[in-house]
């Protein structure tokens, strides 16, 4: 029994469901025309479901080790391609309680159709998708009669939020990039808190002060803005200055920039080969089974990624054949990989679903994980390689 199957045929009133759905909160079901969400469910089966949720509690758990293993060692900040404007507050600011580094992160695997669960990566800074999750899933599931399992997601950033207590939240183009702008829209509704919501380009830093552009004092701020970006923005140092300095309390904290760089994906499974200590036998038995091969040199010699350790969108990925051959790249996701440093993980395949119009595509499995618990899926449908042109698939349990 193949672990996907896609159900439901496409409504031919499709403006009808996309303006349901910006009422919802999802403006960017098109995106200038061209259909971003697929009406159409996949539904993963249930006992599947249940493993890959343990095993991104294990996983969590193993991330979270080997962060308090690199932290304050400038050689694995330099392995890791932290860059070094970042230096002094991983150092100087607390590491926060276990399994909170981040507190609203995203696991994205390969899941075959014959049920092995292989991760890919985690975006613990600035994941999006969270309306696709939280708000469409849930939706698409009652259509169609599956069970959604996404349904503690606004409860977790409620969770959150509240420890956390933002006084503002951004993004960049506020108000006018649809996406970017209803996530943290979508944060803040469910996070129950009076928070402003502004533009990253509208802030600036006036002697270790955050501002907004009336000149108000910004002390804490959530911003869908990737953290490594301080070392090539204007401002970016100013920026910088204010965390360590504790004059603005910035989330996901300062530190998810340890858990958001791939570079640590090779130093796990470094520390896996090495069968250090740092891991319990549980735990190398969880890194042997659903982590990747993953090095910070091309030592791999055939089928496998090249990317970034910042890539994002699939810019910078580059995979290779049985032969070493460079076989497809990404053409359209920005290329991070001549400002950081790259990772070299064993490739592994995507599963091709049939979607309607006899439309192929592979499915990479988002798994949330909100205030330190796995709570919510998230597909993504499209080539080879999950890029800026990918579709949202919902994902319910059969």
């Amino acid at each position: 029994m193949t672990v996907f199957e896609v159900i439901g045929r496409p409504d031919p009133q499709r403006s009808r469901l996309v303006e349901e759905l910006g009422r919802l909160g999802f403006t960017w079901a098109d995106m200038e025309g061209d259909p971003y969400w697929i009406d159409q469910l996949v539904v993963m089966r249930k006992d599947v479901y249940q493993e890959l949720q343990a095993a991104s509690e294990k996983l969590w758990t193993i991330f979270d080790k080997t962060v308090r293993f690199v932290h304050g060692s400038p050689e694995f900040y330099k392995e890791l391609a932290i860059p070094e404007v970042l230096w002094a507050s991983l150092d100087l600011l607390p590491l926060p309680p276990a399994g909170q580094i981040s507190r609203y992160a995203r696991f994205d695997f390969s899941i075959s159709q014959d049920g092995a669960i292989k991760l890919f990566e985690l975006n613990a800074d600035t994941p999006t998708g969270y309306v696709e999750a939280s708000v469409v899933t849930p939706w698409m599931c009652e259509r169609l009669g599956a069970e959604s399992v996404n349904g503690s997601m606004p409860g977790l950033v409620q969770q959150a939020w509240q420890s956390w207590k933002p006084e503002a939240m951004a993004c960049v183009a506020y108000g006018q990039h649809l996406e970017d702008s209803g996530t943290i829209d979508m944060l803040a509704k469910h996070s129950g808190l009076p928070v402003r919501m502004l533009d990253c380009l509208d802030l600036w830093v006036d002697e270790g002060i955050l501002k907004s552009r009336e000149g108000d004092s910004i002390g804490s701020l959530y911003a869908l803005y990737p953290k490594e970006w301080m070392a090539v923005d204007e401002g970016g140092e100013a920026l910088a200055y204010a965390v360590e300095t504790a004059r603005l309390q910035l989330y996901n904290p300062v530190h998810a920039i340890l858990l958001q760089s791939k570079g640590l994906q090779a130093v796990i499974w470094g520390l896996h080969e090495l069968r250090a200590p740092i891991f319990s036998e549980e735990e190398h038995r969880t890194i042997s089974q659903y982590m990747l091969p993953t090095y910070n040199m091309p030592v791999l010699e055939a089928n496998y990624v090249s990317k970034s350790m910042f890539g994002r969108e699939g810019g910078s990925v580059r995979m290779y054949d049985k032969d070493g051959q460079l076989d497809v790249e990404d053409e359209e996701g920005y290329d991070t990989s001549e400002m950081f440093d790259c990772v070299y993980q064993q490739r592994a395949e995507l599963p091709k679903l049939s979607f309607a119009e006899g439309r192929q595509l592979h499915l990479l499995t988002g798994m949330f994980v909100i205030n330190g618990v796995p709570c919510g899926l998230l597909g993504r449908a499209g080539g080879l390689i999950t890029g800026n042109s990918s579709h949202f698939a919902a994902i319910g349990v059969k």
